[in-house]
């Protein structure tokens, strides 16, 4: 039979062997990860992991220095440095990461160090993320000691990751849910509102991301699209925290 195809091409030979659905599916997506293993992506799913990250270092970078720039005050300064520094940690190591596992996984203790890294600055990013409203909006004597117990649970989230890094991945994602949602309950109880609808739809659309975080092997691309997720979400809650906390587009204009 096989010599009876000689004459066609490699995808017909493919095809009449019944095995160009499972060659094309190699390409884009691999298997999934066995329990307590890390998904091993395909080339392409390195490069678009990659590039849905590192497009977005250099706008986190000039975002964060607008917000900066916006402050009026020293605690206006330091809480944009504490959400910008964040919000570009997340970007470059992530991006980072990627380029490691993709180009030097022959390194492994490299790689893996550097997959930990990732994983922590996710717990940092969260802290990071509801900085802004954690700091710059009047919370109640109870609500204010949110302000510095975020951080103790990215402190908590980060420790996490290195004493038990890809061993119960169900608890890794049972605490990022629960840090990122545990926030929430004391900023919307806050008695001016104004923002609150766009952090509930970033909150949302990282929620939805979650779908594809843990469908590596399942959805081809599945962590890119994730990545495409995390960065629509910070978009998100980034237009609200330069709206709603630091000054008007009117007033903005005036400064630059």
């Amino acid at each position: 039979m096989i010599r009876g195809l000689e004459h066609l091409s490699y995808e017909d030979r493919l095809r009449k062997l019944g095995l160009f659905s499972l060659e094309k599916r190699r390409l884009f997506m691999n298997h999934p990860a066995p329990a307590n293993s890390r998904y091993k992506p395909t080339c392409y799913e390195h490069a678009a992991n990659c590039y849905t990250h590192a497009f977005l270092i250099v706008p986190a970078i000039v975002g964060s220095a607008l917000l900066h720039r916006l402050s009026d005050d020293r605690w206006e300064k330091i809480t944009a440095w504490m959400y910008g520094v964040g919000l570009c940690a997340l970007f470059i190591v992530s991006t980072v990461f990627h380029i490691v596992s993709w180009k030097k996984s022959h390194l492994r203790t490299m790689e893996h160090c550097f997959h930990m890294c990732d994983r922590m600055m996710i717990y940092v990013f969260i802290a990071a993320s509801y900085a802004p409203w954690l700091n710059l909006r009047e919370l109640g004597p109870l609500a204010s000691h949110m302000r510095w117990f975020i951080w103790l649970m990215a402190a908590g989230g980060t420790i996490y990751v290195f004493l038990y890094h890809e061993k119960y991945k169900i608890v890794e994602l049972f605490f990022y849910l629960a840090m990122g949602f545990s926030p929430a309950l004391v900023v919307t109880s806050m008695s001016n509102t104004d923002g609150l609808q766009e952090v509930a739809w970033g909150g949302l659309i990282y929620c939805l991301g979650v779908v594809f975080f843990k469908s590596d092997g399942v959805i081809p691309f599945a962590h890119a699209i994730w990545h495409i997720f995390v960065a629509t979400a910070a978009a998100v809650h980034y237009y609200a925290i330069w709206k709603y906390l630091y000054r008007s587009p009117a007033d903005i204009v005036r400064h630059l």
